[in-house]
C-alpha cells in the first residue's frame, strides 16, 4: 500500500491487477531526494490507485516514450471475396487499410502535507499518516479516471477538465451518436444502440459491453422490478448460466442484468447531470455507450512518482505526487453513444 511504503521509506511499483511490491527507495528527511517507481515495473499503473476504478481495470494501456505517440490501425474493409470463374484471371488484390491515432499525454499532479501537531494531536497517531495517504491514493485513482472519461479542452473553470478531451467527448465527435431526445434508459434505447453499431462488430459480440452510469443503470433495475412489460428473464438465465451475476452490492464496474446479452457495466464517473441538447430540455441527462472495453487507450508517459519530504521549517511533512497520461478511441467506428438520456429524478 502507498501509506505503508512512503511511511516506510520504500518504494512501491504495482499493476492494475492485484500486485503491490515494495523496494527500498525514498529518503526521509533529504531535500531534492524522493520515491520513483521501480522502471522495471513502471509500465502499469499503482494498483491500489486504482481499486475503486472501472476503466483503469479494462483499457488499454500503452507506454510512451515521447509526449505524442502514434498507434498503427490496420484493416481490410468487408465483402472481399468474389464468385470463381474457371480458367479465368481477371480477379483484383483486395487493399489492406492503414491508418494512425495520435495519442498526446498531459502532466497531472496531487500535492497534501500533514503538520507534526496533527500526527500528534489526533486519536489515530502516527497512523494518521498511512490513513491519509490511502485516502489520497485512490482518489489520485479516481481523478486519474474522472479525466479520461470527462476531459473537455473548451473548459474554461475546470482545470483537470481541460488538460486533454476525454473519452466523452470523443465518442460523441467521432463515434455513432444516437439521441434519445430525453427518453428514459430502457430496452428500447439498448436496441436502438445495437441496431446503430456497424455489423462487422457483432461478429465480436461476447466482448461489448454498454457502459452507463449508476443512476441510469439504477433506472433500468427499478423500471424492470416494478413491472412485467420490460421483465428479462432470458437476460438474467443468460447471466446465471455464465456465472457472471453479481450482487446488487457489487463494487464499482459491477454488471447488471445484460440487455440482449450484452452486459450493461456501471461507471459512476460518467456524468448524469447534463443539460439535453433537444428542443424542450429539463432535468438531467446522462449517456450509455456501446462499444470493447479495450477500445479506450490509455497513453503513460511518466511514473507515477510519490515524493515526501519533512520540512524542519514548516515541521511537516509534504507529499507531491507526479504522473503523464492521455487517452484515445482507438477504433472510434465501434463506438456509438446514446445521448439525451433523461435521468429520474
Amino acid at each position: 500500500m502507498l501509506e505503508k511504503a512512503v511511511a516506510a521509506n520504500t518504494t512501491v511499483t504495482g499493476d492494475m491487477t492485484g500486485s503491490a511490491v515494495a523496494n527500498s527507495g525514498i529518503h526521509i528527511g533529504s531535500e531534492g531526494e524522493g520515491g520513483l517507481l521501480n522502471p522495471e515495473q513502471s509500465a502499469r499503473f499503482l494498483d491500489y490507485m486504482f481499486d475503486a476504478t472501472v476503466i483503469g481495470k479494462v483499457a488499454r494501456t500503452v507506454r510512451m516514450r515521447a509526449d505524442t505517440t502514434e498507434i498503427d490501425r490496420i484493416g481490410v474493409g468487408e465483402k472481399l471475396m468474389v464468385l470463381a470463374t474457371e480458367a479465368d484471371n481477371t480477379g483484383s488484390n483486395s487493399a489492406v487499410s492503414f491508418s494512425k491515432i495520435s495519442l498526446t499525454t498531459k502532466k497531472l499532479r496531487l500535492d497534501w502535507e500533514l503538520s507534526t501537531e496533527s500526527l500528534e494531536d489526533n486519536i489515530e497517531g502516527p497512523d494518521l499518516e498511512d490513513h491519509i495517504a490511502r485516502m489520497m491514493a485512490t482518489q489520485a485513482g479516481n481523478d486519474i479516471e474522472d479525466v479520461l472519461l470527462n476531459g473537455n479542452t473548451s473548459l474554461t473553470s475546470d482545470n483537470l477538465y481541460k488538460a486533454f478531451d476525454g473519452v466523452v467527448k470523443k465518442a460523441k465527435t467521432y463515434g455513432h451518436v444516437v439521441d434519445a431526445a430525453g427518453a428514459g434508459i430502457s430496452r428500447a434505447l439498448f436496441n436502438s444502440a445495437l441496431k446503430e453499431l456497424p455489423r462487422k462488430y457483432k461478429q465480436r459480440r461476447s466482448d461489448l459491453r454498454f457502459l452507463a452510469g449508476s443512476n441510469l443503470i439504477q433506472d433500468f433495475l427499478y423500471a424492470n422490478s416494478i413491472g412485467t412489460n420490460q421483465t428479462i428473464p432470458q437476460d438474467i438465465a443468460s447471466s446465471i448460466i455464465r456465472g457472471d451475476t453479481q450482487p446488487l452490492g457489487g463494487p464499482a464496474g459491477y454488471v447488471a442484468p445484460f440487455a440482449f446479452g450484452i452486459p450493461i457495466v456501471e461507471v459512476p464517473l460518467l456524468p448524469e447531470a447534463q443539460d439535453g441538447d433537444y428542443s424542450g430540455e429539463t432535468g438531467n441527462h446522462g449517456d450509455v455507450h456501446l462499444t470493447f472495453p479495450n477500445n479506450v487507450v490509455i497513453g503513460i508517459k511518466r511514473d507515477v512518482t510519490v515524493y515526501r519530504f519533512f520540512w524542519p521549517r514548516k515541521d511537516a511533512i509534504e507529499y507531491t505526487l507526479y504522473t503523464r497520461v492521455g487517452v484515445q478511441i482507438e477504433q472510434a467506428d465501434a463506438w456509438v453513444v446514446v445521448k439525451n438520456v433523461k435521468v429520474a429524478s
